[in-house]
């Protein structure tokens, strides 16, 4: 019997093609290059809650459980400008922030944490920070000037489901893929 199959799986918001587009065209307009290794549009997306390597049992408890407990109803989702990890003065993560449907998305993270933590995932060890990451930078710079003249991303969108993806690492960078989503 060989080893079981271990997934990379994540909880999180898809953006729409539309919000896509539109940040794409806004970043490079308003940012131009960015510093660091953009993350490509296809791969935008805010992460609820990572659940990292599962295997196929783990991922079915996630499943049940979302099937059984998602009570959110749909929302608008807005964006607020850029922000950095750690901090902008020494930034590793850009990312664009976001400034409507923060609670919404605080209860979509606990209900996260609550399947991640019933399929025996530990707990999650830092506080849930709505963001889209948009470049990775090593090592790190300072992002201040950026972040400071960026204005907030102007676009909206509703939000109806939560995705269950597999995140699969290659020479390119990671692509995800869709396993599951649930409807709000």
């Amino acid at each position: 019997m060989g080893e079981p199959l271990t997934e990379r799986l994540f909880l999180g918001i898809a953006l729409s093609d539309e919000t896509r587009h539109g940040l794409a065209a806004f970043l490079d307009a308003k940012a131009g290059t960015l510093p660091g290794k953009t993350v490509p549009p296809e791969n935008w997306h805010l992460t609820l809650r990572f659940l990292g390597p599962s295997e196929e049992p783990q991922r079915d408890r996630v499943l049940a459980f979302l099937d059984q407990h998602m009570l959110t109803l749909p929302f608008i989702l807005g964006f607020a400008g850029l922000g950095a990890f750690a901090r902008p003065a020494r930034a590793t993560v850009l990312w664009l922030g976001v400034n409507r449907g923060t609670e919404e998305l605080a209860e979509l993270a606990a209900i996260g944490e609550e399947a991640a933590l019933s399929a025996g995932f530990p707990p999650e060890d830092r506080p849930f920070h709505p963001h889209v990451t948009v470049s990775r930078i090593r090592p790190w710079q300072d992002v201040r000037p950026l972040v400071d003249t960026v204005p907030p991303f102007p676009l909206a969108q509703t939000v109806e489901e939560i995705t269950l993806y597999r995140s699969v690492l290659g020479r390119g960078g990671a692509r995800y893929e869709i396993v599951d989503e649930f409807e709000l």
